[in-house]
């Protein structure tokens, strides 16, 4: 199976590169961290040997046909600070998904590094779908999608299993391909001025 490009992307504060297994102590920073991994349906990472098989099932999806995940690094420092990925790919349709160290949010980094990555989705995998889906109580997410011009969609009552057994709602958004090439996400046009991917 051929691999999908990752290509590499700076925005004006990020760079986005595939994730690495040297990464593993910079994911574990964060991943060991009560509420971090629950807001995404995983658990908590005990140990770095968590964070080495997390990191070795991100290269494995890879080799089966998914786009695979991008590491957030700041530009000032080259401090790593999340991850973020396009998922679920199924040739015309996808979802993204985004983890951040909790000392980094609210200061639109994910923001930022989400438009890279639905530009790169939209232009380069030339999805017809991306959605993007969050617990109802994750209002921090919530409020992600509505900067990036998602849609909602609605609530898909009892969808997903958690690892401690519980089973939460999802809420879900999406861009479709029409409203994307039509200009009717505001923000791509000026984003894309300083954006810079190498594939």
């Amino acid at each position: 199976m051929v691999k999908l490009i990752l290509p590499y992307m700076e925005t004006e504060r990020l760079i986005l590169r595939e994730l690495k297994r040297s990464d593993a102590e910079h994911v574990f920073e964060y991943a060991v961290l009560p509420n971090v991994g629950p807001n995404a349906g995983w658990e908590p990472h005990k140990t770095i040997e968590d964070t080495h098989e997390f990191i070795n099932y991100a290269i494995k999806k890879r080799e089966l046909g998914q786009p695979g995940i991008f590491a957030i690094i700041l530009k000032e420092n080259y401090k790593f600070i999340g991850t973020i990925e396009i998922h679920s790919y199924r040739t015309y349709k996808a979802a993204i998904g985004f983890v951040l160290h909790p000392d980094y949010w609210n200061k639109g980094y994910i923001t930022e590094a989400s438009k890279a990555v639905i530009i790169y989705g939209m232009e380069i995998l030339e999805l017809k779908r991306l959605e993007y889906c969050h617990f109802p109580h994750n209002i921090s997410s919530k409020r992600v999608c509505e900067k990036l011009g998602f849609t909602f969609e609605g609530i898909l009552r009892r969808k997903y299993l958690l690892y401690n057994g519980t089973v939460c709602d999802d809420v879900t958004y999406s861009i479709i391909k029409e409203e994307y090439d039509e200009g009717k996400i505001p923000w791509v046009k000026s984003f894309k001025k300083d954006l810079f991917i190498d594939y």
